[in-house]
């Protein structure tokens, strides 16, 4: 047994104890299973630079780059730009000229659309979880349960009834009625996760802020809610991945000045009938993923005590 302890030290996947840097075979491991799940990405961005008659070639082309000679010829493609110009301006019919596709717009949308209903749920979530944490109502628990069975159902069982009410009050198409939507269903999300991070805290602090006499209101935004600020990111990551992905409310919600770039790309895969344009769709999901994925990284200082619900101190 001290043996195999002994081996695994040197290979750097075991140490004799206490906490210190994982070891270059650790590293090593956590990166090939890093690189086996975002292998999927990755196919989907070379795919967006290839020409479409490489995009389904047998053998398939795998990289933009020989590699110092390393890849063989026949598995390299030579990258292009077109695909993403086609994004927004392309033929849309045989033998005419390039006409806009109105993704700029549908961007547009997507951004303007997640952001503002997700920014209005963390205010309104944020403002509730502090309230259920310090001020407990009878049955609190009963209610966290009420408000979690809103996200319980999925989209598909509760369509029909949204969809009659936005037409009874007339916010089909809208802006505002898709973002009162998404705000409603990132409610119950955000109040379970913020509340969360407002348990945690010591409310020692709080009460010493109110014997010296600081307001309420002072308490909450002086004291409580920049410790949170952990919380308030992940929450706002996740709660902006789940709007941003959304299609179904998007495809029977949305109107034509209004519609998200799911529901614009799902129109927009068949290219002239001659089957799927997969190069303009990995175009598109290129462009899809950056916002996303920038505002995952600028965020990411706090996210991995937000995504642990605050179990890892500072």
């Amino acid at each position: 047994m001290s043996n195999l302890s002994d081996l695994l030290e040197k290979l750097g996947l075991a140490r004799k104890g206490g906490v210190d840097n994982a070891g270059w075979g650790r590293t090593l491991v956590v990166a090939i299973v890093s690189f086996i799940y975002f292998l999927p990405v990755l196919m989907i961005i070379f795919t967006a630079f290839k020409p479409q008659d490489a995009a389904l070639s047998v053998p398939p082309t795998l990289s933009p780059t020989s590699l110092f000679g390393l890849i063989p010829d026949q598995y390299v493609f030579t990258p292009t730009l077109e695909n993403f110009g086609s994004v927004f301006s392309r033929v849309m019919t045989a033998g005419g000229q390039p006409e806009p596709t109105g993704f700029d717009r549908f961007f547009f949308n997507s951004i303007v659309i997640s952001s503002v209903s997700v920014l209005l749920a963390l205010v309104i979530g944020t403002l509730a979880s502090y309230g259920f944490s310090r001020y407990p109502l009878k049955g609190n628990d009963t209610y966290l349960f009420i408000i979690l069975t809103t996200r319980m159902l999925p989209a598909i069982v509760v369509i029909i009834p949204v969809i009659l009410m936005f037409r009874v009050v007339g916010l089909s198409g809208s802006y505002l009625g898709i973002i009162m939507l998404y705000t409603a269903f990132n409610l119950a999300f955000t109040i379970w996760m913020m509340k969360s991070f407002f348990d945690e805290l010591s409310t020692d602090v709080e009460d010493a802020a109110r014997i010296d006499g600081s307001s309420e209101t002072k308490v909450f935004f002086k004291i409580c809610l920049p410790q949170v600020v952990a919380g308030l990111a992940a929450t706002f990551v996740f709660g902006l991945i789940l709007t941003w992905n959304e299609f179904l409310f998007a495809l029977l919600l949305t109107g034509v000045d209004t519609r998200t770039v799911p529901v614009a790309m799902n129109q927009a895969v068949s290219s002239g009938g001659r089957g799927t344009d997969w190069t303009l769709l990995a175009s598109i999901e290129t462009l899809f993923l950056i916002p996303v994925f920038l505002v995952t990284f600028f965020l990411q200082g706090h996210l991995l005590r937000g995504v642990t619900f605050g179990t890892v101190k500072r």
